[in-house]
């Protein structure tokens, strides 16, 4: 039975965050496998990327497909969130890996607010991160899942999409359909810039 990679402590890095209100700690080994936390303090925007961020360092270096797959559900299910679309078991391992209160992003009812609403005054939070008013939820989400359903290898539909963590789930979903090691490491490529440029909107 294999062991999974180490960013399976995105949910206990929340308790890590309730408890004394650091950043969470490097990713390291011997951190249990765990999907408790759900119901510990939400965190901020900035400390939801940097746990996508260390999610998405752990897909491009993965050493094999069963590993890129469960860091991409991670970084997906962050963004989106428990009431999100397609959040949950998404590589069928029988762990939800990247359980948080909330998404980076509204929940397709609304609820939970997405923790980057409260920073839409910041213009490049709401260019960038949330890419549109939210006003319908799950209309912004729909817009996701189409671009999703289109994208082609000769088709990226990605651009599309005016959220950058929207794209993140787009890259995620890529992965975890296919086989190709080579090709999960290439769509971490991606998600990293995406990563990057939510980062920088908040301090925008």
């Amino acid at each position: 039975m294999r062991t999974p990679p180490p960013i399976i402590w995105a949910a206990a890095a929340l308790m890590l965050l309730a408890s004394c209100g650091d950043k969470p700690p490097a990713a390291t080994g011997g951190i249990p496998n765990t999907t408790a936390g759900a119901e510990s303090a939400t965190m901020s925007p900035q400390e939801q990327l940097v746990i996508i961020d260390k999610a998405v360092a752990e897909w491009r270096r993965a050493d094999s497909i069963e590993a890129a797959h469960l860091a991409a559900e991670t970084a997906a299910n962050l963004v989106v969130g428990p009431n999100g679309p397609e959040y949950g078991d998404r590589n069928g391992d029988g762990v939800i890996s990247g359980q948080s209160p909330a998404g980076l992003l509204p929940g397709l009812d609304g609820t939970p607010v997405g923790l980057a609403v409260p920073s839409a005054a910041n213009d490049c939070v709401a260019r960038d991160v949330l890419g549109g008013s939210w006003t319908d939820p799950a209309a912004e989400w729909e817009a996701m899942l189409s671009a999703i359903q289109g994208w082609r290898t000769d088709n990226n539909t990605m651009p599309s999409l005016a959220s950058h963590p929207m794209r993140i789930v787009g890259w995620a979903t890529f992965t975890l359909r296919s086989g190709s090691l080579e090709e999960a490491h290439e769509y971490a490529g991606h998600a990293q810039l995406h990563v990057d440029i939510a980062q920088r909107a908040f301090d925008c």
